[in-house]
């Protein structure tokens, strides 16, 4: 597998693209802005040229990996002659459907469609294709340039030759997979995560102690390099609370917390607004 094409080029998708670069992959990026288009490639620049002044990336290097990212506004310029397209857009389910049913009709026959969503099972994607045994769940994290870690999913109709090649082309780019043999709402990672989540936000609504205290008791305590709540607020509380609405109308959990909820509708998303569970603007 030589060409990859990745559908949307926020933080997620635009670091796929140039980890797979980096190893010798030609990817298209595409995303309907080209501002957006614009933006992914200057903060690919950013990571890799902070690895060249450590010392850790060759500079010739940084660049070929950079000119194999080729940036497209129109979908089916990305997928025409793709063997794997990956969708990293928005978190959300009708997006996704919408999206992977004009993949199905752009992509090539043989391609592979995944999904990056955290999670969404890739059997409420695929059925909007023509093509559900090629189809699966790739779920890389952020930043993906440093995060080693892919959660491959198999739907009920992925065939073994797509979860082979799945596995493969992860490894292919330095990242380590692993298999979910049965989907399952959040995955892996994110089902413990937001357990563990929704627990230190009881005991923050419940007076028990402060989200200061609760993130330096899990970082020390458990060895986290992050407590739950700057976690969340780097991540985006808007995207955890969409993720515990989807949970929900599942029937897989509690809705989301109070506490969260208001934090959402005024408008405080963590870090990239300035203020979530603290402030960043001091």
């Amino acid at each position: 597998m030589t060409k990859l094409a990745v559908i949307g080029a926020g933080s997620m998708g635009a670091q796929i693209a140039q980890q797979a670069a980096l190893h010798g992959v030609e990817a298209r990026l595409q995303d309907k802005s080209p501002e957006q288009l614009q933006r992914a490639i200057e903060l690919n620049r950013g990571h890799l040229m902070r690895r060249v002044e450590k010392g850790n990336l060759d500079q010739r290097e940084a660049e070929e990996s950079l000119s194999r990212v080729r940036t497209t506004p129109n979908l089916g310029d990305a997928v025409a002659d793709a063997d794997f397209v990956i969708e990293a857009v928005f978190e959300d389910l009708g997006l996704k459907r919408a999206v992977f049913a004009a993949l199905d009709k752009a992509a090539p026959p043989a391609a592979i469609l995944a999904s990056n969503s955290s999670t969404i099972a890739i059997s409420r994607l695929a059925e909007f294709t023509a093509r559900p045994e090629q189809c699966c769940n790739m779920h890389f994290f952020h930043p993906v340039t440093v995060m080693q870690l892919c959660e491959v999913v198999r739907g009920p109709k992925t065939s073994d030759a797509t979860v082979e090649t799945a596995m493969e082309f992860v490894r292919s780019i330095d990242r380590t997979p692993v298999l979910l043999q049965k989907e399952i709402w959040g995955f892996i990672v994110n089902r413990i995560l937001f357990a563990a989540s929704e627990e230190a936000m009881r005991l923050l609504e419940g007076g028990y102690a402060s989200a200061e205290d609760i993130d330096i008791a899990v970082q020390k305590g458990l060895n986290w390099p992050m407590g739950p709540f700057h976690l969340l607020d780097f991540s985006g509380l808007d995207i955890f609370y969409g993720a515990m609405k989807d949970r929900h109308r599942q029937g897989e959990g509690d809705d989301a917390p109070e506490l969260l909820r208001k934090l959402v509708e005024d408008g405080h998303l963590g870090r990239k607004t300035g203020k979530g569970f603290f402030d960043y603007q001091q």
